[in-house]
């Protein structure tokens, strides 16, 4: 596995890190742009907050983990800079988007903009202790669980009452948020908040009778017999399951890491493409026909997130079968997503795994997934076992 790590490691730092560095700047008004098509050309100029704060993350995260290089601080910096000045609304929620100036486009409508405002403001804090940006890190995630039950608030299109529904995506990305601000928070507070979102991932989305995850349920927990009450998304429910892994480490508790690996595996299971290969986007709990047309596409986080798992799971609890789905994921994510001709990766494949989409980044993919699961590959597998040496395999 030594050798896998090193291919992971020099993907991150002499293919996309580069590519991001070199085209992403915007020297000019400040902040990132991620539109960018397979060679790094700028298509389209709107910044989108919630890929401007994942990108000040990613290399805050880099100079303190990997290397304390200035020119990855400078671009953390760089795309602060632009947030702290044109991100938010008078009340200290996170636009979606602005034009290239800063001037707002789409009101704040979705959290997960605060989300990752918080997050990079965080990681930011760490490798430059400024107490503005400590400030902006505490302030939105507090924001953020003011808002938690009705995150869209008047921007929701729901008739309030009908079928109220809960989403799995914040509570799942709470267990990692809760975790990166820890040193904002305080260990008593996260402490405090972890057994909640546990709660949440592991006892309210895990559907019992199936064992699999839903994307939502209702208010109240209970399942919902509707187009999004059967939704599966594989890939969420995979990616939240390696944060569990990671709280699980934190805690020291290896029979939740064993639970996590065994949920995570059995959705890969369950969304693997028999005939063509690759993770699907999309299911329905009962293999209706679904809402989503793109339900079949194979996307370049889906299969990432799924590596991080993978590597994590076999990491923690020596589980054979995340040995074998490693390396088959790995095979088709290394085939059909890394681009042979340009730097990064495409984003979005049909279902036989041809590229739908010529772009390396746009509205939904950024300076995220792609470098933040080579740099957890590589570091996971540099690692000695843990949890499994305690003799916890099943």
């Amino acid at each position: 596995m030594k050798q896998i790590a090193e291919q992971y490691k020099r993907e991150l730092l002499d293919n996309v890190l580069p590519f991001w560095t070199a085209h992403s700047r915007d020297e000019e008004n400040g902040g990132f742009f991620t539109c960018l098509d397979r060679q790094g050309k700028v298509f389209d100029t709107d910044k989108f907050m919630w890929l401007q704060g994942r990108e000040v993350w990613m290399f805050s995260m880099l100079y303190d983990k990997v290397e304390p290089r200035r020119e990855w601080k400078d671009m953390a910096l760089l795309g602060a800079k632009f947030m702290e000045q044109h991100g938010r609304d008078a009340e200290g929620n996170w636009y979606f988007s602005t034009t290239r100036e800063g001037r707002p486009l789409i009101q704040p409508y979705n959290i997960f903009s605060d989300c990752f405002a918080a997050m990079g403001f965080g990681a930011l804090y760490k490798i430059e202790e400024n107490p503005v940006y400590h400030t902006i890190a505490k302030d939105t995630f507090e924001n953020i669980l003011r808002r938690r039950n009705d995150p869209k608030g008047k921007y929701t299109k729901n008739v309030p009452g009908t079928r109220s529904l809960k989403n799995f995506a914040l509570p799942m990305i709470l267990c990692n948020l809760s975790l990166e601000l820890e040193h904002i928070l305080g260990s008593e507070k996260v402490n405090e908040f972890i057994p909640e979102v546990l709660g949440e991932v592991m006892d309210v989305f895990y559907h019992k009778e199936t064992g699999l995850v839903l994307e939502n349920v209702l208010a109240d927990g209970s399942f919902s017999d509707s187009f999004e009450g059967r939704l599966l998304n594989p890939g969420h429910a995979i990616e939240a399951m390696w944060f569990i892994m990671d709280l699980a480490l934190r805690l020291n508790d290896p029979a939740l890491a064993q639970k996590a690996c065994n949920i995570g595996l059995k959705m890969l299971e369950y969304g693997w493409d028999q005939q063509y290969g690759g993770i699907f986007y999309f299911m329905d709990l009962h293999n209706h026909p679904q809402q989503q047309l793109e339900w079949d596409q194979k996307l370049w986080w889906v299969h990432l997130e799924t590596l991080v798992f993978l590597a994590k799971g076999w990491q923690l609890t020596g589980n054979e079968a995340c040995r074998t789905w490693f390396d088959k994921v790995h095979t088709y994510t290394w085939e059909h997503f890394k681009d042979k001709e340009y730097p990064e990766w495409f984003g979005y494949l049909n279902r036989q795994g041809q590229p739908l989409l010529p772009l390396k980044g746009g509205k939904w993919k950024g300076c995220f997934h792609v470098p933040r699961a080579l740099y957890q590959v590589w570091q996971t597998l540099e690692k000695k076992p843990s949890f499994h040496s305690q003799a916890v395999i099943v």
